[in-house]
């Protein structure tokens, strides 16, 4: 087994299917019982999923940044509310906690809280972001996986890897196996945001970064197997 404890980061389109906006019940069913693989060999999962399917802040056109943020980050807890009823209902025990309170719909995040959680097999969306406007959920799964002391970062994206320019557009971009996290801001190759890499190179905290829509992505991925690009910090 590679790793102890991970933190999974989820797209919002992931949960979309192929209209890639709301919820795809089948797609949230597919990718759920793929992490319930995983919490089944023994790993202790913590998620964070974006909220694209809803809303994009910075996309937004007019409207106030910091209103349009706010929006984003109600969007990535409805998306975490869904995920974890579907984990439930397939047997797994799980969490979703915020950084500010919603009343009795999530828990209010704590780090020792979290971590105890973890550690008894049950799984913790992270979800809520940062709670402050400007930051993206790339912020967020790297502050809480260093928070949680977690062994890496499992970021699944549409995308199968790292490539040296955008494969949709250049039909010879080159795709690495592994690389440095500071080729990443050095680059700006934009699979992560700079200010997420630079806390990632500062915090030793790797990263594999695969698509998400690979047979069995998620537990090639935690067993150590070749797959996607892994960025070392």
């Amino acid at each position: 087994m590679a790793y102890k404890r991970i933190c999974l980061k989820l797209s919002g389109e992931a949960l979309a299917g192929e209209s890639g906006k709301g919820f795809s019940e089948s797609e949230v069913t597919k990718v759920m019982a793929e992490v319930k693989k995983v919490v089944d060999m023994g790993i202790q999962v913590g998620i964070v999923i974006g909220g694209g399917n809803f809303w994009r802040g910075r996309s937004s056109g007019d409207m106030d940044r910091v209103k349009a943020d706010q929006i984003g980050m109600l969007a990535t807890v409805m998306n975490c509310i869904y995920a974890a009823d579907e984990l439930r209902q397939q047997g797994v025990k799980c969490h979703v906690m915020t950084p500010y309170a919603i009343g009795d719909v999530t828990e209010l995040y704590v780090r020792d809280k979290a971590v105890e959680y973890m550690e008894a097999g049950e799984v913790v969306f992270f979800g809520g972001g940062t709670s402050h406007p400007y930051f993206s959920t790339d912020m967020a799964i790297v502050l809480r996986a260093i928070e949680v002391q977690a062994e890496a970062i499992l970021s699944a994206k549409s995308i199968d890897g790292v490539y040296d320019s955008d494969p949709m557009k250049n039909p010879d971009a080159k795709k690495f196996d592994e690389m440095e996290m500071s080729e990443i801001v050095a680059k700006q190759l934009g699979v992560i945001d700079i200010a997420s890499a630079v806390l990632c190179m500062e915090n030793k905290m790797p990263m594999i970064l695969f698509g998400l829509s690979e047979e069995n992505s998620i537990m090639r991925a935690v067993s150590g197997e070749k797959i996607g690009t892994k960025i070392n910090a």
